[in-house]
């Protein structure tokens, strides 16, 4: 069945009376709730979640998880936090779900969050990387997956201090939480020297002005641009920079930092150059085209995801992040008590799925509720990620004073 049909079918199980009745999880079966925006302005994201409905598919074809087949429940939250609401509430109260697992987007699993902890439903590997989705302490059933946006924006900032003191920088952020984030984290790692930001513009996600705001950030003279977004504005914006003979040192997010979905449709000549920190291989590098892992990820695509894009980033993360749920299920063994699957999750030791950079490792543990705690930095030579450095387990808060 393809990728539109299964969700279908999932919508129709979902409200239909057998369904309703079956248990979270039984000696054939167990239930995943999820939300995506399979619909509205970041179904360019959707992709995650197709993904692992493929891989589910394909871990049942090979038997399931200790005899169990896996029922995964995906629905479309349109990026709607209270559409995720109610969406989450016929999961949990008319879905029966075990847990749910990797919905997209730090607005609608912040929406869901007290209603599943307060329910001890298991919230795992939000697709976000929102520091609060991560508070073992305060939330106890909620777990993040990929490293903190705030993390992330203060590897940038550390970075602009060692390789390109006291120079001007603008930023272009979305205005959104995950943009308020990394800008946030951009601030915090520069310090005092947050002041060698000269300019910040926030733009919304549908926003019609990207070209004014490029223009805008290039008459300021700025010799750092860093970009915060999805990767069709990120394209967009490469392009208009090239278009305006304007070259600066160009940073852009990791979500944004796709060679297939961002760089190539800016061209390549414009993209040259860019700089990202990342967690994950990306699937349209070359420099991966050796590599087992992606070998397999090409041939899973090729009989489980035949209409996906086979160099979508965000569908590697979806795969990725759909083998770490296994590597749980599969170490909960018989004992499927949501208070087994928190503990296993919160029990990996040096795991490392097949997508993420060598190098890089989860680790979780009942006070570490970030599962990716580490990233690289990279530049693009206009055909592959070139690495800077080693591996970044942390970054400095705050810049010393100068």
């Amino acid at each position: 069945m393809n990728i539109a049909g299964r969700l279908l079918a999932f919508v129709i199980a979902l409200a239909s009376p057998g369904a309703m009745s079956q248990q979270s999880s039984s000696n054939t079966e167990i239930r995943i709730g999820n939300l995506m925006p399979y619909t509205g302005p970041l179904a360019e994201f959707a992709a995650i979640g197709k993904a692992e409905a493929a891989y589910f598919d394909m871990v049942n074809d090979r038997g399931g998880i200790n005899g169990r087949k896996l029922r995964f429940i995906s629905l479309d939250d349109k990026s709607d936090p209270t559409v995720a609401l109610d969406l989450t509430r016929g999961l949990v109260e008319k879905g029966n779900i075990l847990l749910m697992f990797g919905s997209f987007g730090t607005a609608g699993n912040l929406a869901v969050r007290f209603f599943l902890n307060e329910r001890k439903i298991p919230q795992l590997f939000v697709a976000s990387g929102a520091e609060e989705l991560s508070d073992p302490k305060a939330f106890p059933w909620t777990m993040g997956w990929q490293p903190s946006f705030r993390a992330e924006g203060r590897i940038y900032a550390n970075y602009i201090q060692a390789f390109y003191q006291q120079r001007s920088i603008v930023v272009l952020w979305q205005n959104d939480q995950f943009g308020r984030d990394l800008f946030k984290g951009i601030q915090e790692g520069l310090g005092d020297l947050t002041r060698l930001i000269i300019v910040d513009v926030a733009f919304d996600i549908s926003d019609a002005f990207i070209d004014g705001h490029v223009s805008i950030l290039k008459r300021s003279g700025a010799e750092i641009f860093v970009f915060a977004g999805v990767p069709a504005t990120a394209s967009h914006v490469i392009r208009l920079a090239a278009e305006t003979h304007w070259h600066p040192v160009f940073l852009l997010n990791d979500a944004a930092a796709s060679i297939g979905t961002a760089l190539n449709p800016a061209g390549i000549e414009n993209s040259a150059g860019a700089i990202s920190a990342t967690f994950l291989k990306d699937p349209s590098d070359p420099a991966w085209k050796d590599d087992p892992a992606i070998k397999n990820w090409l041939s899973f695509m090729d009989k489980y995801y035949p209409s996906g894009d086979k160099g979508s980033s965000a569908a590697l993360y979806g795969y990725a992040a759909a083998e770490t749920l296994v590597q749980v299920l599969k170490q909960c063994g018989d004992d499927l008590s949501r208070e087994n699957v928190m503990r296993q999750a919160a029990s990996l030791r040096d795991y490392e799925p097949s997508g993420l950079l060598p190098g890089i490792k989860i680790n979780t543990g009942p006070e570490n509720f970030r599962p990716i705690r580490q990233m690289r930095l990279v530049q693009f030579d206009g055909n592959t990620w070139q690495p800077i450095g080693d591996v970044i387990e942390t970054a400095f808060s705050g810049a010393p004073k100068k």
